[in-house]
């Protein structure tokens, strides 16, 4: 290698190490802007009111508290709550990934006639949809107003989630399928059997996505359900909110309430059992959403 090449090598080097430092400070700058703040809203949890007014950026409370906490589950709707998303999660998770599931395989499939018009016919539903009109007008008809399966049968499939289950069915090949079908199993024993072990990434990404989205249910609910006795638990952290904006000062104990802290709770409050969640399917999110985005 000559002395030139030597040279042009070196400076490129250099340029690539300065590219990449550069890219790692305005990383570590959007690092921050996200993790400061949610630093902040953990902080002023366990925060007092006067420490938090101290405070312009609350890192670490000096006092840590309990209080916020020991008010915000005083709200015997808090009880309610837990039991209502929980019925959402272990009812309608299952419910939605079967229908999901069944749906993406059997569209998976194309070589039947009309197969690709369903598949149009359920993609379009991403730009248009019949309303909350009809919808409420239905489940009337269904007698389900204002009971848990008004809010389950609301979200049977997601296109979106639908779409990139699809496309990590077409990934398996269809040799193996064939191959199952020669040995004398029928569908249900290809997509049990072969297709669902092959696809743990996109099932537990898919999985993921449905358990989290009928964690924060609350817009269906707000809709259908009237009996305070069954309203999930981002309905209730919405009211308590309110409450807590609308009424500076709620007496207990003769001590003023920080409804900075309630509603910083709140925050944790929902967020966590996501988080506890999140870890054990981590391995297969960005493997099962990668390989189910780049097929069409």
């Amino acid at each position: 290698m000559t002395v030139a090449k030597k040279l042009r090598k070196g400076k490129g080097r250099e340029k690539f190490a300065l590219l990449d430092a550069v890219i790692l400070f305005f990383l570590l700058i959007g690092a921050a802007a996200i993790v400061f703040p949610f630093i902040s809203v953990i902080a002023t949890s366990f925060a007092t009111h006067q420490e938090f007014m101290d405070s312009r950026l609350l890192l670490w409370p000096q006092n840590p508290t309990l209080d916020n906490y020991y008010r915000l589950f005083q709200d015997l709707r808090i009880p309610i709550g837990f039991r209502t998303t929980l019925t959402f999660l272990f009812i309608g998770v299952p419910l939605n990934m079967f229908l999901t599931t069944s749906l993406a395989y059997g569209l998976s499939r194309t070589n039947f006639p009309g197969g690709k018009f369903f598949f149009y016919a359920v993609l379009i539903t991403m730009l248009f949809n019949g309303g909350i009109v009809p919808l409420f007008l239905l489940h009337m008809q269904l007698g389900i107003i204002n009971s848990i399966w008004a809010v389950i049968f609301s979200w049977g499939v997601n296109t979106f989630y639908f779409i990139i289950m699809r496309t990590y069915f077409t990934t398996i090949p269809d040799s193996m399928i064939e191959s199952a079908k020669l040995d004398g199993a029928g569908e249900w024993r290809v997509l049990f059997n072969i297709v669902l072990p092959l696809a743990k990434p996109i099932i537990a990404c898919i999985l993921l996505f449905y358990s989290v989205d009928r964690w924060n249910e609350w817009w269906f609910s707000m809709i259908f359900i009237r009996d305070p006795s069954i309203i999930p638990l981002q309905l209730v952290l919405r009211h308590i909110v309110i409450d807590s904006v609308l009424a500076h000062t709620v007496p207990m104990d003769d001590l003023p309430v920080f409804t900075g802290g309630i509603r910083m709770a709140t925050v944790i409050v929902t967020i966590v059992p996501v988080m506890c969640l999140f870890p054990f399917l981590q391995k297969y999110f960005v493997k099962g959403i990668m390989i189910g985005a780049v097929k069409a």
